[in-house]
C-alpha cells in the first residue's frame, strides 16, 4: 500500500514527526476548542478560562505559522519541483494540514488584537469561534485524505517492495 506524503511525515523519525507536526498543533488547537466552548456558554468577562484559551491560541497561530514555513521549504517546494506528489489524495493532504495555518493565524491575531481592534465582544468570539471550526475542518479533511492510499483517488501505485520516495 502507498501512503500520503502527510502520512510518511508522521511515520518517519518516531516519535519526533508525530509530537512536532500532529500532537502539539492538535493539542493546543484542542485546548482551544474545549475553552472556546465553556468561554461561548459562559460569556466569562476573564479568568483562568480565558487566559488558557487565549495563550494556547497564541501559540498555536505562532508554532504552526513556523511548522508552514518550514514544510514549504522542506517538502512542498521540493515535491513540486521533482514532480514527486502521489495523486489528488496527497495533494489535498498537504494542501489542508498546510491551510491550517489561515484559521490558526487569525485566531492568534484576534487574541492579540492586532486584528479586529474595533470589534465587538460578541464579533470577536464569533469570529475566533469560527476560526476554531475553520481549522477543526481543515486537520480533519487533512487526516481523513493523509490516511487515504493514493491509488484509491488514481495515483499510480508504487511496485510492490519498491521504497517510497524521500527514502
Amino acid at each position: 500500500m502507498n501512503m500520503t506524503h502527510y502520512m510518511q511525515l508522521l511515520a518517519e523519525n518516531q516519535p519526533w514527526n508525530l509530537i512536532l507536526f500532529m500532537a502539539v498543533p492538535v493539542v493546543l488547537a484542542e485546548t482551544v476548542a474545549i475553552t472556546e466552548l465553556f468561554i461561548l456558554l459562559h460569556r466569562p468577562a476573564g479568568g483562568t478560562l480565558v487566559n488558557v484559551n487565549r495563550a494556547a491560541s497564541v501559540a498555536a497561530g505562532a508554532y504552526f505559522a513556523v511548522v508552514f514555513v518550514y514544510l514549504m521549504v522542506n517538502a512542498v517546494l521540493p515535491l513540486t519541483r521533482g514532480g514527486e506528489w502521489r495523486g489528488p489524495a496527497d495533494v489535498i493532504a498537504v494542501g489542508s494540514y498546510l491551510a491550517g495555518v489561515l484559521p490558526l493565524g487569525a485566531m492568534a491575531l484576534i487574541d492579540l488584537r492586532w486584528i479586529g481592534t474595533g470589534w465587538s465582544t460578541e464579533t470577536r468570539l464569533a469570529r475566533h469561534a469560527l476560526a476554531v471550526a475553520a481549522f477543526l475542518v481543515v486537520a480533519h479533511v487533512a487526516m481523513i485524505f493523509g490516511m487515504l492510499d493514493p491509488a484509491v483517488l488514481g495515483a499510480a501505485a508504487a511496485p510492490h517492495g519498491a521504497p517510497h520516495a524521500g527514502h
